[in-house]
């Protein structure tokens, strides 16, 4: 009886500590991938009280892939690294759109925060909200934002997350 009970006793446990290691201690996620890309912004549409982003997904390298992209494409016998240590390959120019989630973060390395564009400088991560995101997007500025790479995060159908790229 005693051995029974001491067996059943360390089944027990033992199907309690499986299910401890397999739960990830994040509840009830959601399941649904995380995809990063890097993109060109198009532009910014407010539709059904979402803000859309139409983009074109590009290819941004650094480094020594950078200067590997750059032969490949470039093949000047002049050169044989990327200038300014980065290359951006765009061989498929469609456009898509998603909506960005009310919630998105969104952070800027320069922008003309003053009016003046003469005084526009780097601030490394800077977060701004949504809204200041399409309204500078938006802008006649001629510190033009669309000319810069944009990485995003995409979850569950729309971009939950912004970065901008620098380019020197």
């Amino acid at each position: 009886m005693k051995k029974a009970i001491l067996s059943a006793a360390l089944a027990i446990a033992c199907l309690l500590t499986l299910g401890l290691a397999v739960d990830n201690g994040q509840g009830n996620a959601s399941t649904s991938p995380i995809n990063q890309t890097t993109v060109y912004m198009d532009h910014i549409i407010k539709q059904n009280n979402a803000f859309v982003v139409t983009y074109d997904e590009i290819q941004w390298y650094e480094g020594e892939a950078a200067s590997v992209q750059f032969r490949q494409h470039e093949q000047d016998a002049e050169m044989t690294d990327a200038p300014d240590g980065y290359y951006i390959v765009n061989d498929d120019p469609q456009l898509h759109d998603l909506p960005i989630a009310a919630d998105a973060e969104v952070f800027m390395q320069i922008y003309n925060r003053t009016g003046n564009a003469a005084e526009a400088d780097i601030q490394w991560n800077e977060p701004i909200t949504v809204d200041k995101f399409v309204s500078i997007m938006n802008s006649d500025d001629p510190f033009h934002l669309k000319n810069f790479p944009y990485h995003v995060t995409i979850k569950d159908g729309q971009i939950v997350k912004i970065v901008q790229q620098y380019i020197p």
